[in-house]
């Protein structure tokens, strides 16, 4: 199982996200490659795959990522194999992801669903934005125009999740979760013998 995850800056998505991933012991947070170097504390195959550009324009020419995305100069990328081969070890995986990312997913068939994380309201993502007090008037102008052309594209999504407050919009998309579990395609993959009854 697939569950894609998006929301604009300063929604909270990365602390809903650790917190369902408490609740889902099965599920594993996707692991992208980027091209950027190592921050301090960022370990190689826990937090990213470093690589040289090279290598990952060698990949994506070679079709090997789910989506991928130049960020500020720096290329991130989705492993298809690395998603394929959790699943293949039971694993359902979980992805921290941006709107542009869950298209790209989409657009190729990928199975899953897709769970837009919104605020309440507009002003709300607004003043949590200011709040952190790290963005330049410019800086904070750039995040608010591309957190709207991010929410203009709710239509994508399969849900929307309200975050009034991390334990509700975490108990929600943990509903969404039970709820996927028990659809239909999922069930048989978990029970191939029921297809197989004469």
């Amino acid at each position: 199982m697939r569950i894609f995850i998006s929301g604009p800056s300063g929604v909270g998505k990365s602390t809903i996200i650790a917190e369902v991933l408490k609740h889902n012991p099965d599920f594993i947070l996707s692991i992208s490659y980027t091209t950027r170097l190592p921050r301090p504390g960022e370990r190689d195959g826990r937090d990213y795959f470093f690589v040289p550009r090279e290598t990952f324009e060698e990949m994506r020419a070679h079709g090997a990522f789910l989506e991928w995305a130049e960020v500020h100069a720096h290329l991130y990328g989705t492993s298809l194999e690395w998603v394929d081969s959790r699943e293949r070890e039971g694993l359902n995986v979980l992805f921290d992801i941006d709107v542009q990312g869950v298209s790209q997913a989409l657009a190729k068939g990928s199975p899953g669903r897709s769970v837009l994380i919104v605020p309440p309201r507009w002003e709300d993502l607004s003043r949590r934005l200011e709040n952190r007090g790290t963005e330049a008037p410019e800086s904070l102008s750039l995040r608010l125009e591309n957190a709207k052309q991010e929410l203009l594209q709710w239509p994508l999504f399969d849900y929307l999740v309200i975050n009034e407050t991390v334990a509700h919009a975490t108990h929600t998309i943990n509903a969404i979760i039970h709820a996927c579990r028990n659809e239909r395609d999922e069930t048989i993959r978990r029970l191939p013998w029921l297809s197989g009854i004469a």
